[in-house]
């Protein structure tokens, strides 16, 4: 029986396309009587369905357009035209199947995501790895992941790892991670066994949110197609009375069965579900995934986007943007010691400290005599050496070096947090962190624009001069800073007021304002927090430019849906008319309907194909290229870095000019040669990609301007 149920459409539409054929080739033969008879047995067939899925929808409670097919094929039998009915009967089962075949087609790429989610993991216990039910995970658990399967946890990587992340983020590469990195659940590993320290259990993982969303985004339906629910129920009154009309008028019941044959209206039953889960299917690729086609309506109607700061705009977690040495200490020794010392730290700002410090092959050592003092920092020994982070006092007393009272002027004027170090008992050095603002937030407020965003707003507890500054690098419209969570939702209320809203945030204090938003998106790459629960929209993958991509792709796909009704709905009312006036018998309306069915559902099918979006897609060797580049610019950032310490040191009264003599020849050894690299490879990378020469000007006047002030140090 639940083999039936599950290809019940299957098997109605093979049968009465099977009774049809069947009695077409009995009418060649001349066998008249034969072929009316297997007509009829497919006009019964689609009349006994018909009246079982309006009875389903009675049951339900629910307006059901398929009483016109089932007055359809009673009439058709009732003057004597079963041919006619087995048409209907064949053009009701073709458009079901149709319909079940391009819904598992739309829906896809969202229960491919359901279905990979692992079911055991392997749990490190003393030297022994023991497999156990994922459920079985608990924050804490040394979770071993072998080559070729799914992390079945968040947590923080133990071992360098190769990860693929396309099933969360859409990048077909594998991806490199460092020890001290977050990793997400739901990724594959890639490369060796890796192991990492499980930071949440698996029900409450990252992939286990983005599961509870995919189940979210297949369970509800848009308004459009509510919508189109209550345009088909005032059609079918319509027809019926169009039917009446035709009969009354003419005193022939043929014409009446014939307009009710033309009169079903599946292009609008039909094409707008599947355009709409099109939409749905092809946002989840894009790492975006929407609650259901209401969200996608609200998100496509947006007209204003509201943007919370940490986390959305910014990255979200601090990052080493500098490295201050102080008289003896090399900076590479700075932060290698640092980050070896915070490799034991549970501090928000250790995790930047260690994945700064953990470049190259040489492992960081782990520290010994750990001890966390609070409200002052963390020591211990590295190496045999003794190690000091933390505030200015707790490294350096009441009287600190010149130098490291510069680094604190330096980090009040740049907005950064600095964390001294203290080796041997001296001050050595500072390690400053930023939380900077994400390297596609501008491009991805160009493309809202270009998306027909009207209007781009800063929405902030921060204060006023950091997001003034944010704002301003990033080019929102207006800033709304220091709002706590109950201002950010009395903001929210008073743009909606004036056009429909797009709410972005990733935190807690977010929810509110995401849930009165008429979208609300939430940033949920780092795992699931209250604002994913309260959000309409969940970008899955760490980059806020696939917002814009997602716009494009829902407002195509309800582009496309109204396409797909208006020409259909167009076509049936056409063809009721003609029909009504007599030139369209009953069969030939029949095959009039069929044909217009599968334009209707073609055009929705567009909505799948792949179409114009904001990212950029380069060719794998334009990628290994670009992180090529970035990892030579990686390396040459120390020797930028010690142009500022130099120049902190001269002194006009008794000035060494060594040191700054021994940089100018380090930055033309290992600068220039970089931006030469630049100006060759990556100025002609992204003219290709981008298809101009004019969004490189800029990037190759910073060269020149760059060699230009070289060449004046010889």
């Amino acid at each position: 029986m639940g083999w039936v149920r599950r290809h019940g459409v299957t098997l109605f539409a093979a049968s009465s396309t099977g009774l049809l054929a069947a009695g077409v080739l009995a009418w060649l033969l001349h066998g008249g009587t034969v072929a009316d008879v297997l007509w009829a047995a497919a006009a019964v067939l689609g009349l006994g369905y018909s009246l079982w899925l309006l009875g389903a929808a009675l049951r339900r409670r629910e307006p059901s357009v398929d009483v016109v097919a089932v007055l359809a094929l009673a009439g058709a039998l009732a003057v004597g035209e079963p041919f006619a009915g087995a048409m209907i009967a064949v053009m009701l089962g073709t458009g079901r199947l149709l319909e079940a075949r391009a819904d598992a087609r739309a829906r896809r790429d969202l229960s491919m995501l359901v279905q990979r989610a692992p079911g055991t993991a392997r749990r490190r216990v003393g030297d022994a790895v023991v497999e156990v039910p994922v459920d079985a995970i608990a924050v804490g658990d040394r979770v071993v992941v072998a080559a070729g399967e799914v992390v079945p946890a968040d947590g923080h990587l133990l071992t360098r790892a190769v990860l693929d992340e396309s099933a969360l983020t859409g990048e077909a590469l594998p991806v490199e991670r460092e020890v001290g990195e977050d990793v997400r659940s739901g990724v594959v590993n890639a490369g060796g066994p890796a192991e990492l320290l499980a930071t949440t259990t698996a029900a409450h993982s990252t992939y286990a949110a983005v599961v509870r969303l995919v189940e979210q985004a297949q369970a509800s339906s848009a308004r459009f197609v509510r919508l189109a629910d209550r345009l088909a129920v005032v059609f079918v009154p319509a027809a019926l009375a169009l039917a009446a009309i035709a009969w009354a008028w003419s005193g022939d019941a043929v014409r009446a069965v014939a307009v009710l044959v033309v009169a079903t209206p599946c292009p609008l039953l039909l094409a707008a579900p599947i355009a709409i889960m099109s939409g749905l299917s092809r946002s989840a690729r894009a790492g975006v995934i929407i609650k259901g086609g209401g969200a996608l309506e609200r998100l496509a109607d947006g007209r204003v986007v509201l943007f919370d700061k940490t986390g959305t705009l910014t990255v979200g977690r601090p990052q080493v943007t500098g490295v201050v040495a102080g008289e003896d200490v090399p900076a590479a020794e700075v932060l290698r010691l640092a980050a070896s010392l915070d490799q034991l730290s549970a501090h928000p700002l250790a995790a930047g400290i260690v994945t700064a410090g953990a470049v190259g092959d040489v492992p960081l050592p782990l520290p010994d005599e750990v001890e966390e003092v609070a409200g002052y920092g963390i020591q211990g020994r590295v190496a045999g050496r003794a190690v000091r982070l933390g505030k200015l006092a707790f490294i350096a007393g009441d009287e600190p070096p010149a130098w490291a009272l510069r680094v604190r002027r330096r980090a009040e004027s740049d907005g950064s947090l600095a964390v001294y170090v203290g080796i041997d008992g001296r001050p050595a050095g500072a390690v400053l962190l930023q939380d900077p603002i994400r390297p596609d937030a501008r491009r991805m407020v160009r493309a809202l624009r270009a998306s027909g965003i009207g209007r781009v707003v800063l929405l902030t507890g921060d204060r006023a001069d950091v997001a003034d500054a944010v704002g301003h690098l990033v080019g929102v419209d207006a800033v709304l800073a220091d709002h706590d969570p109950g201002a950010k939702l009395a903001a929210v209320q008073r743009e909606s007021a004036a056009a429909p809203t797009i709410m972005v945030g990733d935190g807690i204090n977010d929810a509110p304002a995401l849930a009165v938003a008429g979208a609300g998106v939430a940033l949920a790459a780092r795992g699931a927090t209250a604002s994913s629960e309260a959000a309409d929209v969940v970008l899955t993958v760490d980059r806020v430019d696939a917002l814009a991509d997602a716009i494009l792709i829902v407002q195509r796909a309800r582009r496309i849906a109204w396409w797909a009704v208006g020409v259909g709905m167009a076509a049936s009312l056409a063809a009721m008319a003609v029909a009504a006036l007599g030139f369209l018998p009953p069969a030939a309306g029949a095959l009039a309907q069929e044909l217009i069915d599968v334009l209707a559902i073609a055009i929705a099918l567009v909505a799948v194909l792949p179409a114009r979006t904001h990212t950029v897609t380069l060719s794998s060797d334009d990628v290994a290229t670009a992180q090529r580049l970035r990892a030579e610019h990686e390396a040459v950032l120390p020797v930028v870095e010690e142009i500022r310490t130099v120049a902190d040191r001269l002194s006009t009264a008794r000035p060494d000019l060594g040191p700054a003599r021994r940089l100018a020849q380090r930055v033309q050894d290992e600068v220039l040669p970089h931006e030469a690299s630049d100006e060759a490879v990556l100025v002609p990378l992204v003219e290709r990609a981008l298809d101009s020469t004019e969004v490189t000007a800029a990037l190759s006047r910073t060269h020149a301007e760059i060699a230009h002030r070289v060449a004046r140090l010889r």
